[in-house]
């Protein structure tokens, strides 16, 4: 019989630092263990970083070292938010190369500043009071230019109040309640002629 050195599997997770110092940790063990007396830092298996480089995703808290693999223990810079940045659109593009550039274009060009009034509350856009009467006063913020061309292409004050309502409605995306009168049909006389041209 001769000596026998027992080359079986590796029991233990080797974890090395960035100036070189390696630790070895027995399982179980998960990646929240290391990560609890070194704050700050990541865990990156050295596989990921091998075959990934620098888009090596770290390790989830509860994720399990391994035993016989190799585990790096980085302090990786913090990002505010790891969502890509919002592009913007700033004209034409001259080169658009695959189906979710033309996508994203397409989406960019429909976008327009009027879309951030979208996200504020409709309470503040519009009110309602009622006085003793009965008659009702409905308050609403709409832009002054449109206002005022709406004044400029009606031609009396109940036509600019139906154009205010229906613009109210499609820029708060709104449904006008439906009406529980039936319309009567509005007619109107027009001069004659004094002479008739046959």
């Amino acid at each position: 019989m001769g000596n026998s050195i027992g080359g079986g599997k590796k029991k233990t997770a080797k974890v090395m630092k960035i100036d070189g110092t390696t630790f070895r940790l027995k399982p179980p063990v998960q990646a929240r263990d290391v990560l609890r007396d070194h704050p700050r830092h990541d865990l990156l298996d050295a596989e990921e970083v091998k075959r990934l480089s620098l888009r090596a995703q770290p390790l989830g808290p509860y994720q399990p070292l391994v035993p016989g693999k190799l585990y790096f223990l980085v302090e990786l810079p913090r990002l505010p938010d790891r969502r890509a940045p919002r592009r913007a659109w700033s004209g034409a593009l001259e080169h658009v190369t695959t189906a979710r550039d033309r996508l994203e274009s397409l989406k960019l060009t429909r976008r327009s500043a009027s879309d951030l009034s979208l996200a504020a509350p409709s309470s503040e856009a519009a009110s309602v009071e009622e006085s003793a009467d009965g008659g009702v006063r409905l308050r609403m913020r709409l832009p002054k230019a449109e206002v005022a061309r709406l004044v400029q292409e009606s031609k009396d004050a109940a036509e600019v109040a139906e154009k205010i309502v229906k613009l109210y409605v499609s820029k708060e995306g709104a449904r006008p309640a439906p009406a529980k009168l039936k319309k009567e049909k509005r007619t109107r006389f027009l001069p004659m002629p004094e002479e008739i041209i046959a």
